[in-house]
């Protein structure tokens, strides 16, 4: 338990406490999943007592949903990532979605998007980091098809088909089959391709790469 001499001497500006009980909060998240966000869960975790938290989100349920955007937002950091021409931020893309660091983000999307049908608050959360995932990726597209790099009549319905394949792969996140290989693994690459007219293999690595 923490005294509060020693909760004075750590008396820090609103803002950096809230960000840092949502740094606590999403990592709880990514970890252990949303149902162990809790304002003692967070309270623990930063050293504090719980009634610090409920200042800065007197409900639970805000919490959850905050915590939630948190995470998919620093998700949404490495994805759209600026640096480079289009081909190669798609390349990233396509990494950071097949890599072992995006797993524990799938589970949490997996996750809020069941939690969200019995919290209002954490629905639209979810709805709000799904625009901004649409609004990355049609960015992204547009780019491409100014650099005459991609083919898309629609960036918008593009951009859903490549999100709606990364849906579609993480939705076996928690599968712990080994069949498959490449043909599971190189799903999201392989739609991306066709998609947007690239040459099959463009952003799958090579078979002596695998």
């Amino acid at each position: 338990m923490v005294s509060s001499g020693s909760e004075r001497r750590i008396r820090k500006r609103p803002e950096e406490r809230r960000e840092e009980i949502l740094g606590a909060a999403a990592a709880i998240a990514l970890a252990e999943g949303l149902e162990r966000v809790t304002l003692r869960a967070v309270a623990d975790r930063l050293g504090v007592r719980p009634g610090l938290i409920t200042h800065y989100f007197p409900a639970a349920e805000d919490l959850v949903a905050a915590a939630f955007a948190r995470a998919a937002a620093g998700e949404r950091e490495q994805l759209f990532a600026g640096e480079g021409d289009p081909l190669a931020r798609l390349r990233r893309f396509v990494e950071v979605i097949g890599g072992d660091q995006s797993r524990d983000l799938s589970r949490l999307w997996l996750n809020a998007r069941h939690l969200s049908r019995f919290s209002p608050v954490l629905d639209a959360a979810v709805i709000e980091q799904e625009a901004r995932n649409d609004d990355g990726i049609v960015a992204l597209i547009e780019d491409g098809v100014r650099a005459g790099v991609f083919t898309a009549d629609d960036a918008l319905r593009a951009g859903v088909r490549i999100l709606m394949a990364v849906d579609g792969q993480s939705a076996y996140v928690n599968n712990t089959r080994e069949a498959g290989g490449a043909a599971y693994r190189d799903f999201v690459a392989e739609t991306a391709e066709w998609t947007l007219g690239l040459r099959p293999g463009t952003l799958t690595p090579a078979r002596g790469e695998r």
